[in-house]
């Protein structure tokens, strides 16, 4: 998701990650969709935070579905293309960043569920000498540690220079510009994000199956639960299969005069386990309805998931499982999912702790304006109006 640094799910990995090409100019005002067949009174709140998102926050659009059991809404404002001026549309697919890790931890789950191997075991027994060097020790780290970002393992995607020097990337390039830095901290003793943790744990999947993990991914979740638009590239494949929205980048300048470029090519073997998926809205409320409802993960491995500790230097009043985080809104609800962003694009996926309740927001955007410090911002003030409508 989000750390208060450099990092995937901040979309820094280097500049030369984004593809360069500038864009046209994005408008300040919203051009919302028209009202779907579905909408009731009771979105309107919702509907004023994504056309504010676009005339105050400068965005060029926002998405979101909510669900509430079988009930699904949509709403949108802003376009899809600054170009062509189309209009986002349920069925865009977008980059999900680390919302991928929560794919990537039900599949370690399930294998561990299958006995074939334990959250206890370490990185070096199944990838032997790999994480070593400045303090790091793949025996003490264990593949818990790797899904609740406990590890100490460097954060690959801090080194910016590393980052930029690559036109693309393996997972064992990604570990060892992490090996190249000292340690965080020693295993067990605190938390830091790293993305280099979610390169190890798919790393692990494929080393114990002898498959990619996209194919796992696909095999065990996405096809399983009919999530026809979900999936992890292969390699360094730059393209959006299907339709999609573009996705703009300031490239995390934050004046609001600077340049914009269009990222939507994008390699993503700088990310792959880490936050290198694609998916549209309603899928991810699809997927993580049947994770939080207990629908994919036995009862034992249900709990080891959503048993989370507190983080540091992320955002603020979260917890972190394995591959989920909760989140406390100020009106004293708990709301539970994962969040992610890459250049260009940023999610939100969070709902209530059965599964019944859910929204899921995409900003194709890298930036906010009108108060906001970036789309964190405008994704708080929508899960309070979907949560919260009281204080809202």
């Amino acid at each position: 998701m989000h750390q208060r640094a450099t990092h995937t799910d901040r979309g820094r990995p280097g500049a030369a990650a984004a593809a360069a090409e500038a864009a046209g100019a994005v408008s300040a005002g919203a051009v919302s969709a028209p009202a779907p067949t579905s909408v009731v009174d009771g979105h309107a709140a919702i509907q004023r935070v994504l056309d504010q998102a676009v005339a105050q926050g400068g965005l060029p659009g926002i998405l979101a579905e909510i669900r509430d059991g079988e009930q699904r809404w949509f709403g949108t404002a802003g376009v899809a293309d600054t170009a062509t001026g189309r209009m986002r549309l349920a069925q865009d697919r977008f980059r999900i960043g680390s919302i991928s890790k929560t794919f990537v931890a039900t599949v370690m789950l399930q294998l561990a569920a299958e006995g074939t191997l334990s959250l206890d075991d370490t990185a070096d027994q199944w990838l032997p000498g790999m994480v070593r060097g400045h303090d790091h020790d793949g025996g003490r780290v264990t593949v818990r540690m790797l899904l609740n970002h406990t590890s100490g393992i460097f954060n690959c995607t801090d080194d910016q220079e590393a980052q930029s020097g690559h036109e693309t990337y393996t997972p064992e390039l990604l570990v060892q510009i992490a090996m190249s830095h000292p340690a965080a901290f020693a295993p067990g003793t605190g938390w830091g994000y790293s993305n280099t943790n979610y390169v190890l744990a798919g790393m692990i999947i494929e080393r114990a199956t002898g498959r990619a993990l996209a194919h796992e991914i696909a095999e065990r979740i996405t096809r399983p639960l009919g999530l026809t638009a979900t999936y992890l590239p292969i390699g360094s494949d730059p393209a959006i299969d299907g339709p999609h929205s573009r996705h703009y980048t300031k490239l995390f300048r934050t004046d609001p005069g600077a340049p914009v470029h269009d990222a939507t090519e994008l390699d993503s073997s700088t990310f792959w386990a880490a936050g290198g998926m694609i998916s549209t809205a309603e899928d991810l409320n699809r997927f993580f309805s049947a994770l939080l409802g207990g629908r994919i993960l036995p009862p034992d491995q249900q709990r080891d998931m959503f048993t989370s500790i507190p983080t540091r230097d992320w955002i603020p009043h979260a917890t972190y499982g394995l591959g989920v985080s909760s989140v406390m809104l100020p009106c004293g609800e708990t709301v539970w999912g994962m969040g992610g962003a890459l250049f260009g694009s940023w999610s939100y996926t969070y709902g209530t702790r059965d599964g019944e309740h859910m929204v899921t927001a995409n900003v194709n955007g890298d930036w906010a304006d009108g108060g906001w410090d970036d789309p964190i911002g405008i994704f708080t003030d929508l899960l309070r109006t979907t949560f919260c409508p009281s204080d809202t």
